[in-house]
């Protein structure tokens, strides 16, 4: 059995930078046409001549790969018309990241009140560039997404004509939302589709699997594979493939992040095979991020055969998702 996807998108990727960059990169470069780059660096990415300097040391990192890094800047809520004008032609998307709620996020938005927001929101609907948003409280570990959603909703119908992505969606509450507000899109994750909390937690504790949003309930998985594996139009991949070297994974306060990039397109296949929905995995890894965002990505056709691949311990310093299991699915060649 083979599977041939066109243009393969992975819609939420961490590439970090410096030697991370260069071992990470080529991976999702290999069969990835494009990715939205996230700019939670250090410094975060704020300014137009950071995203071009960003974006160029990606492409010296992929080199001969055909590969488009779709940029982002790391929300500021000082950015005015005037600025985002000036930038738009250079990024997809802005992501707007709570303060100090994942890695390297700091610097993240403290005030979430419309008002605070509104400038450069409303300059980002009228410009027409799309909010992503990683949407978690500090509350409660379990209850921090579910607890966003009236945030969602206040944005939503605050700013009818801005995109907003929820990334990673990790709940049924998130799903529920998509329907209810025009304007609401989501990513989900490999991991997210694969995993609970009890994966994580449930035996010995698995720091490869320890990300943020963290992994949820059964039912939560249930509705994301049920809106994923119908590739219903407002959801798209996008990986969140978030590399660490193992010291800050194997170690007291372990970094969060899932390194899925290199396994991703074979473990969904699998996935997507085994609930009987392999045809729609071409919408829910292309198709959809395409009409959500408006984008025509580079052309490259990844060709998957159902045969056993065996996932390497670690790519340089950091180890994958699946690391030393065996996959029903393995890419074969790349066109």
């Amino acid at each position: 059995m083979e599977l041939r996807l066109q243009s393969p998108l992975d819609m939420h990727l961490h590439l970090r930078d410096k030697d991370m960059l260069r071992t990470v990169a080529p991976l999702s470069a290999k069969s990835f046409a494009a990715a939205l780059v996230m700019p939670n660096l250090v410094p975060p990415v704020t300014s137009k001549e950071m995203v071009l300097s960003y974006k160029r040391r990606i492409q010296e990192a992929v080199g001969q790969e055909k590969f488009e890094p779709y940029m982002t800047l790391f929300f500021r809520s000082e950015y005015d018309y005037a600025f985002l004008s000036e930038v738009k032609e250079d990024i997809l998307a802005i992501k707007l990241y709570p303060a100090g709620i994942t890695t390297n996020s700091e610097d993240g938005v403290d005030n979430f009140s419309i008002e605070a927001l509104a400038p450069t929101l409303e300059a980002m609907s009228e410009l027409g560039i799309p909010l992503c948003v990683h949407g978690e409280t500090n509350g409660f570990v379990m209850d921090r997404e579910a607890e966003f959603i009236p945030i969602y909703e206040r944005l939503a119908k605050r700013f009818p004509q801005l995109k907003i992505i929820m990334e990673h969606i990790t709940t049924k509450e998130a799903v529920d939302a998509l329907v209810r507000y025009e304007n609401l899109y989501a990513t989900i994750t490999l991991h997210h589709l694969y995993i609970t909390l009890d994966d994580v937690a449930g035996g010995l504790l698995r720091p490869h699997l320890f990300c943020k949003p963290i992994a949820k309930r059964p039912e939560d998985r249930m509705a994301l594979r049920k809106v994923a594996f119908m590739a219903h139009p407002k959801v798209m991949f996008g990986s969140d493939s978030a590399p660490h070297p193992r010291d800050k994974k194997e170690a007291p306060g372990c970094a969060a992040g899932v390194f899925s990039a290199p396994v991703a397109l074979a473990a969904l296949a699998q996935l997507f095979e085994e609930a009987g929905v392999l045809e729609n995995l071409q919408k829910f890894v292309s198709d959809n991020a395409q009409n959500i965002y408006g984008i025509t990505p580079p052309k490259k056709e990844v060709k998957l055969v159902k045969e056993p691949f065996r996932v390497p311990p670690s790519y340089g310093d950091v180890v994958p998702m699946f690391a030393g299991e065996t996959l029903e699915w393995r890419i074969e060649g790349v066109f």
